[in-house]
C-alpha cells in the first residue's frame, strides 16, 4: 500500500510541475506571438490587411504550441530525473545484495527497499 501512496505522490508531483511549466511556456510563447504580431502589423503592409482574428489565431496558436511544448520537456525532464533516481538506487541495492552474497533479483532489490523504507 505504500508504493502506491507513494506513486500517488509521484503523479501529483508531475503533474504540478507540468502545469507549471506548460503556463510558462504558454506565457512565453503568446508573448512572443503577440510581439511578432505587431511587429509585422507595423513593418508589412500585406500582413496589415490581415483581419484582427487571424492575427488573435496566430497569436492563439504561438501560446498553444509554448503550452505544449514547454508542458512535455518539463515532463520528459523530470522523468530522466526519476529514472536516474531509481537507476542509482537499484545499483545500491544490487552492490549491497551482492556484499551480502545474494543475487540483486527485482524480488531481492524489492525486500532491500522495503528494509529501507524506500
Amino acid at each position: 500500500m505504500e508504493s502506491r501512496s507513494r506513486q500517488r505522490d509521484d503523479v501529483e508531483r508531475a503533474y504540478l510541475i507540468q502545469a507549471r511549466a506548460a503556463t510558462e511556456g504558454a506565457a512565453q510563447a503568446m508573448a512572443a506571438g503577440l510581439g511578432l504580431t505587431i511587429l509585422g502589423h507595423y513593418t508589412w503592409p500585406l500582413f496589415r490587411r490581415q483581419t484582427l482574428a487571424f492575427k488573435a489565431f496566430l497569436v492563439s496558436a504561438c501560446a498553444i504550441a509554448g503550452l505544449t511544448f514547454g508542458a512535455e520537456n518539463a515532463l520528459l525532464a523530470h522523468e530522466a530525473q526519476r529514472r536516474r533516481e531509481e537507476n542509482l538506487m537499484r545499483r545500491e541495492a544490487r552492490l549491497d545484495l551482492a556484499r551480502q552474497g545474494l543475487v540483486g533479483t527485482e524480488t531481492e532489490i524489492a525486500r532491500w527497499k522495503a528494509a529501507r523504507g524506500l
